[in-house]
């Protein structure tokens, strides 16, 4: 019964916008201009990576010193964009490859995107299908492109823009197929990593000021983990708020998040984060960059020894959780954090105070630097709260409109608590080097 809710309620919003879009639409539309285009995505990095995470035998106990983890790869990816667009239908098909160079298996192929939208001349609009979602610095809700697969999510969006203001409603239900029986309420190891999620985001720019502001509503409905209730749905929430303010050469920006609610395992949730950033240009060629993260941790982590449990019962979860957003932009480009896991899946959280800067010699280079102190946000038991120093460079080239080469380097010299988390021994030299290939051409547009 709370699924036919779900979904009449679902339907009550989306039918009445469908009706009124697809009526305006028709209206005001005297001879449709229809566009076809297709673009073509190709991306290939190497990557080259010496010690940090975790050896595949490190955790053994007959090791007292974990082994290093050493490792060298190609990644690729290719993607074709078939986009359709007339004055009040559009829509977007993109099949995708991607894996690593000689894996098993040739890799994964499946559908990043595919959806259609109906947009009226009011500013509503309903989209439906698999959909990038992106919003605001990408923090909370992004497409994650770095990774190869990168993020979608099968949703019905319906929306406003216009005036200055922007408001969306998000709306997912997902399952493993269609089944029939008692077992179709049961959701775990789909293509999405949640079973529900309703999403309310609202953004206005002030038009006297260059300030924008953005407010976001999570809730995220999770399978239930535990034997004794398997079909049962645990629904956490988050809720924050993001602000850009841009005047003249400055830019800064600033979010809070909080996180409550109950996990898959019926464990209350009460976690937080806060973060800030300033980017001055007093040029158009260069320019600093300061912030800092905060990000709350569990209580009383435990990081024991090798060999150790380091068992600790929690009766709340304080780690903040990520969610769905595009983790490599944040914590240092190594993806220590927020990207691979901690081995007893609780987390101490995580300070990121960082500065940097960047510089375009010429009109198609620029180079980036900048330099991340890292500190757990939760006090250890027996063991220091700093992580390590981390310094990253990257310079990227346009070699043509739609052909750019990149490529960057990155060294941390890490603590003992750093090693100790990681299960990885020598953590003064871990280091990370790449180089990749991005070609995006427009290979076909006609209009009819």
């Amino acid at each position: 019964m709370q699924i036919i809710r779900q979904w009449c309620l679902l339907a009550s919003l989306a039918v009445p916008a469908l009706l009124a879009m697809s009526q305006s639409a028709s209206d005001s539309i005297a001879a449709p201009a229809n566009q076809l285009s297709v673009d073509l995505q190709f991306l290939a990095r190497g990557e080259s990576r010496y010690g940090g995470l975790q050896a595949a035998n490190s955790d053994s106990e007959e090791d007292e010193v974990p082994k290093v983890a050493r490792s060298s790869f190609v990644q690729g990816r290719t993607r074709l964009a078939i986009n359709y667009k007339r004055d009040w239908l559009e829509a977007r098909v993109t099949p995708q490859h991607s894996g690593v160079w000689g894996q098993a298996g040739k890799g994964a192929f499946n559908l990043y995107e595919t959806w259609v939208k109906l947009a009226t001349r009011f500013g509503m609009f309903a989209q439906v299908g698999r959909v990038a979602l992106n919003y605001d610095d990408e923090r909370i809700i992004g497409s994650d492109n770095w990774a190869m697969a990168s993020q979608s999510h099968d949703v019905l969006r319906l929306g406003y823009e216009g005036h200055g203001h922007k408001a969306h409603v998000i709306l997912a239900y997902n399952q493993n197929a269609n089944v029939m029986t008692d077992g179709g309420n049961y959701y775990s190891g789909g293509a999405q990593p949640y079973k529900t999620m309703q999403d309310v985001w609202y953004h206005y720019d002030l038009p006297r000021i260059p300030l924008g502001a953005s407010l976001l509503f999570m809730n995220i409905g999770m399978q239930s983990e535990l034997e004794k209730d398997p079909d049962r749905t645990w629904y956490q929430q988050l809720l924050g708020s993001y602000l850009l303010f841009h005047p003249k050469r400055w830019t800064v920006e600033a979010a809070y998040y909080h996180q409550f609610g109950k996990s898959e395992t019926n464990m209350k949730i009460d976690a937080w984060m806060v973060s800030t950033k300033a980017t001055f240009s007093p040029a158009g060629n260069y320019g600093f960059i300061a912030g800092y993260d905060y990000l709350s941790g569990d209580e009383y982590f435990a990081v024991p020894r090798h060999g150790g449990l380091g068992m600790v019962q929690h009766k709340v979860l304080k780690g903040f959780n990520t969610v769905y957003g595009s983790h490599h932009k944040f914590y240092g480009a190594m993806d220590f954090f927020y990207v691979s896991t901690y081995y007893n899946g609780f987390t101490p959280g995580l300070q990121n105070a960082f500065v940097g800067g960047f510089y375009a010699p010429m009109k198609n280079l620029k180079i980036d630097a900048s330099y991340h102190y890292l500190a757990t946000a939760t006090k250890l038991q027996e063991m220091d709260m700093f992580l390590g120093h981390e310094v990253e460079l990257q310079a990227s080239c346009s070699i043509s409109r739609d052909v750019k080469v990149s490529a960057g380097f990155a060294i941390m010299k890490g603590g003992e608590t750093m090693e100790l988390l990681k299960r990885s021994s020598q953590n003064n030299r871990l280091r990370w080097g790449w180089l990749s290939l991005s070609v995006n051409p427009r290979i076909f547009t006609t209009k009819w």
